[in-house]
């Protein structure tokens, strides 16, 4: 969008005039193909992309972790071993990708200003549930792009203010939304990852028992799901994990999640299918 008017040196009016506290109502007035799903694709065309694939997020004693894999896939083919899928939103929120990753990414930069910009035009911070909705939006009006094959799936998760804990929803591809409790996963990975949850998740759990658990469940996903990419020790390619709580977002380092994964690989080689949920 342009800076300036033309010969004037001076903004359009567009950015001087009080509008509405989306951006995304203000783009689509006045640059609408800059939004991802306006774009429209030749006629019968058949688009190869990388798809994102393992999203998991779990609740725990003071907010919420959410962790995706690092694998792209583009059919039978490994796209890239090293994408990453978590971003964060805002202070107190993520978003994980699953789906046609290019137009999964704008989607996520398009939300992360659509957050900016409802806080400086407000003055305050959208609530948790408010932002979801926003994403419900964003996601309804690529349902366009679903349909010819770039769907976009995201998991999002953050920790609300009002409530004091850590919250969880997923999504369609209409943007049908649901609230998870406790744990959530999407992507092709998925149904395997939430079993993996299933079994080991329990009420009560700190940070770094959370961490391990997604990364637990991420574990198993790649053992079961080709498009899923497990903790890669050789390269040193290990899932993106990250926390949410009343101290905002902080990404764990690389040594941190290199640790977690090296203790659950070293686990593996006596027990393959790692630890089981105790017998009542």
């Amino acid at each position: 969008m342009e800076a300036n008017t033309r010969g004037t040196g001076r903004l359009p009016a567009a950015f001087l005039t009080p509008g509405s506290s989306s951006f995304l109502d203000f783009l689509a007035e006045h640059q609408p193909e800059l939004i991802p799903s306006r774009r429209s694709l030749p006629e019968g065309a058949v688009v190869q992309a990388p798809h994102g694939t393992t999203i998991v997020s779990a609740v725990f004693d003071g907010g919420v972790v959410i962790a995706g894999d690092r694998r792209a896939t583009m059919g039978n083919v490994i796209a890239q071993r090293d994408i990453e899928k978590v971003f964060p939103a805002d202070e107190y929120s993520a978003v994980g990708i699953a789906g046609t990753a290019g137009l999964a990414v704008e989607m996520v930069r398009l939300f992360q200003l659509e957050l900016e910009h409802y806080e400086k035009i407000e003055g305050t911070v959208l609530s948790l549930e408010g932002k979801a909705n926003r994403l419900t939006t964003m996601i309804r009006g690529n349902l366009g792009m679903a349909m010819q094959g770039l769907a976009v799936v995201p998991l999002f998760a953050g920790y609300d203010l009002d409530l004091g804990r850590g919250r969880i929803f997923t999504y369609d591809v209409t943007g049908g939304r649901s609230e998870e409790r406790g744990f959530a996963a999407t992507g092709s990975g998925s149904v395997f990852a939430r079993g993996s949850m299933k079994k080991l998740y329990r009420a009560g759990l700190t940070a770094q028992q959370a961490s391990t658990l997604v990364v637990q469940a991420l574990y198993d996903a790649a053992d079961d799901d080709s498009a899923t990419g497990g903790p890669d020790l050789a390269r040193k390619i290990f899932p993106i994990v990250s926390l949410i709580t009343e101290d905002g977002f902080r990404r764990l380092t690389e040594a941190e999640v290199s640790e977690i994964a090296v203790s659950i690989t070293d686990e593996r080689l006596i027990h393959p299918n790692g630890p089981q949920a105790p017998l009542l």
